[in-house]
C-alpha cells in the first residue's frame, strides 16, 4: 500500500513569546533566525504513514511545496522511515492560497500517479485554517475522513479511528482516499536515527517545477485566491497585578480570601 503524506515546513512554533514578530504588511510572521521544523500535525501524519507502512509492507512518499530551505525536513522525514521525499518549487507558488496549495499538490500526485492513501496534518502549524486536506480530496475526487488517529488495514479496505468526546469513532473506506491526521497518544512520531539520517542525506530528492506538473502559474497565484486575509496582529493584553499582604501565611490566605469575594471571584 503506498501512502503519500503531504507536508508543510513552518517556523519553529516553540519560538519563545518575546521573539514572536508578525510582519503586518506581509501578513506572516517573520522568520528572522528562528529554525524551520516540520508543521507538528504533518509529522504525526508521517508517523501514521510509517505505521500502516509496517502493517502493509507498503511504502511512503512525502511531498512538500518549497525552496531549498526544506530539504532538512524532507531529509528528517526520510530519516523517518520515509522512503521517497519530493520537492515541489516554483516563483509562481510563492503566494499560492490554501486553495492554491491543494491544486498544485492535486498536480504532484497525479504525476505520482499510483497511491493508495493521502494523508495530510488535522491543520497547518502556523496559520492553522485546516483547508488544504479537505481542498486536496476535492481536486482529487476523493473521499475524505478528517481528524483520524490511526489506519488500519482490514481485508481490502482501510479502517480509520477518529477521536470524539466519548471516545472513538471507527471508520472504513476503500483505497485512494484522502485522511486528516491528529495527534493521539498511539501515533507519537518516532525519533530519525543518526545512521537514517546519513543515509537521508544521501537520498536524492526530486524537484518538480510548474512545468513538470503541467500548472499554469495563473492558475494557483493570487489572481485564483479563494481566500483573503485581511490582518495579522499579535493582540494586545493588559495585566494588572495585586499584591496580597499578610505577616504570615495564613494571615495572606485570609486576606486572599477576602479579595476574591469583594471582586465576586468566589
Amino acid at each position: 500500500m503506498h501512502t503519500i503524506v503531504c507536508m508543510k515546513q513552518v517556523i519553529d512554533p516553540e519560538v519563545p513569546p518575546h521573539l514572536f514578530e508578525i510582519d503586518a504588511e506581509e501578513m506572516k510572521q517573520k522568520r528572522g533566525t528562528h529554525p524551520l521544523v516540520i508543521s507538528a500535525y504533518d509529522e504525526v501524519a508521517i508517523e501514521v504513514g510509517l505505521q500502516l507502512k509496517e502493517k502493509t509492507d507498503g511504502k511512503v512518499t512525502v511531498i512538500t511545496i518549497g525552496g531549498e530551505d526544506t530539504v532538512e525536513s524532507l531529509h528528517q522525514a526520510l530519516a523517518m522511515g520515509v522512503d521517497q521525499a519530493i520537492r515541489v518549487t516554483d516563483p509562481a507558488f510563492d503566494d499560492a492560497d490554501a486553495f492554491g496549495k491543494a491544486r498544485i499538490l492535486a498536480a504532484a500526485l497525479r504525476k505520482v500517479e499510483d497511491f493508495d492513501v493521502v494523508l495530510c496534518g488535522r491543520q497547518a502549524g502556523d496559520v492553522e485554517l485546516g483547508l488544504v486536506g479537505p481542498f486536496l480530496a476535492e481536486e482529487l475526487d476523493l473521499p475524505c475522513a478528517t481528524i483520524i488517529a490511526n489506519l488500519e488495514p482490514h481485508d481490502d479496505k482501510v479502517r480509520m479511528r477518529r477521536p470524539v468526546e466519548t471516545g472513538y469513532e471507527i471508520l472504513e473506506a476503500s483505497p485512494p482516499f484522502l485522511g486528516t491526521v491528529t495527534n493521539d497518544e498511539s501515533n507519537v512520531p518516532r525519533y530519525a536515527s543518526v545512521r537514517g539520517m546519513l543515509a537521508a542525506r544521501r537520498a536524492e530528492i526530486p524537484v518538480w517545477s510548474a512545468d513538470d506538473l503541467g500548472i499554469e502559474p495563473d492558475h494557483v497565484g493570487p489572481a485564483t485566491s479563494q481566500i483573503e486575509m485581511t490582518e495579522l496582529f499579535v493582540p494586545e493584553t493588559d495585566v494588572e497585578i495585586e499584591l496580597i499582604q499578610g505577616e504570615t501565611g495564613a494571615e495572606k490566605a485570609k486576606n486572599l480570601v477576602d479579595y476574591l469575594k469583594e471582586e465576586s471571584l468566589i
